[in-house]
């Protein structure tokens, strides 16, 4: 659909207008809204059908589905907004599996009150997004909360994939003396955030990492398919989703310092607002592990793909009953790199 359907009054004030109770009450004002401006962004022939599903053939293979719901805070920031997150992050779930996301679904939760313009300017980033990474969003929902009730909007995104034949990636397939290789620099995402939500500078751009992983995946699995483990390290960042793997296999990590790539203005800001950049949450980065042997050709196949050009090996998987994820300090020492307790930094995807 490429055009809206012309039966309406007037047509939606994307400019200037607001969402209102009667853009979820399911009547005229909702179906103008999803005429006017979902399927216009999504366009693809299955919603075209307006049907309240997606009917869709799939390859043979084990299929994968994920959910994800988005709550950032600001909803737009350095290097992507809300809109391009919860497609990406759908997406990447769907990829740690090692498998090939073929659909999504989008569910919006919309305030009373909140602009048109900016919900428009959202939906467009999700439909690039879908887009740019040959995963279209077939169905979805739309329901409006009282004002103060919310906060601006929330998305909820679910993605169908396919796992190829012969690829078995679980979080629970560590093995001692596995490599961990980690895609690019780490800390990216909830810097980037952190930025614009306490107005800070530090003198340069910090941008998020946001971006669709499954590429990548694919050449990797092409490259080395006997892949172990594979996984986003989003909330939490680098050191929880380790200690995550960690105990979901029954086995110990030991990181090396010195081979993690963080860039230095993460770096400086991490220090400057008393934060680890392990724990700062990444939207683009993905963290593998595998044999010692495959390791080399696996770091090649990352650093041919553009979102793997910073990969770096940084740690092997060792023995350990208390499952503990250590680091080789850079002045030669040892530490814990535990489990992030509390909150460091709420609503960043």
């Amino acid at each position: 659909m490429t055009k809206p359907r012309t039966g309406y009054i007037r047509p939606l004030d994307l400019k200037n207008g607001q969402v209102d109770m009667t853009h979820g009450s399911g009547g005229r004002a909702m179906a103008q809204l999803i005429e006017e401006l979902f399927l216009t962004a999504f366009d693809n022939e299955y919603l075209r059908q307006m049907n309240d599903q997606a009917s869709f053939q799939i390859p043979a293979g084990r299929m994968v589905m994920a959910t994800d719901s988005h709550v950032v805070s600001p909803l737009f920031f350095p290097g992507g907004d809300i809109g391009c997150l919860s497609v990406h992050g759908t997406i990447n779930d769907v990829a740690m599996a090692g498998a090939v996301p073929l659909y999504l679904s989008a569910s919006f939760i919309l305030e009373e009150g909140f602009p048109l313009a900016d919900l428009a300017r959202i939906v467009e980033s999700m439909a690039n997004a879908s887009r740019q990474a040959g995963v279209p969003i077939v169905t979805g929902d739309t329901k409006v909360v009282e004002r103060n009730k919310g906060d601006g909007v929330f998305i909820t995104t679910t993605g169908v994939g396919i796992v190829p034949h012969g690829v078995n990636i679980s979080g629970d397939l560590a093995r001692p003396g596995d490599a961990i290789i980690v895609s690019g620099t780490v800390g990216d995402h909830g810097v980037a955030i952190l930025s614009v939500r306490e107005n800070l500078s530090f003198g340069t751009s910090i941008q998020s990492d946001t971006a669709a992983l499954h590429g990548l995946v694919a050449a990797m699995v092409a490259a080395v398919p006997g892949i172990h483990v594979l996984r986003d390290p989003t909330r939490g960042g680098l050191a929880t989703t380790l200690n995550e793997i960690a105990r979901q296999s029954g086995v110990g990590m030991m990181l090396r310092e010195t081979n993690l790539p963080i860039r230095t203005e993460v770096r400086a800001a991490c220090e400057f607002l008393g934060l680890d950049p392990l724990y700062s949450a990444n939207e683009g980065k993905l963290v593998v592990i595998c044999r010692q042997e495959d390791a080399d050709a696996l770091l090649e196949a990352m650093r041919t793909h553009p979102l793997g050009q910073d990969a770096a090996l940084i740690g092997e998987v060792i023995e350990d009953d208390h499952h503990f994820v250590q680091m080789e300090t850079a002045f030669g020492g040892r530490r814990i790199v535990d489990w992030l307790t509390g909150e460091q930094l709420p609503r960043i995807c």
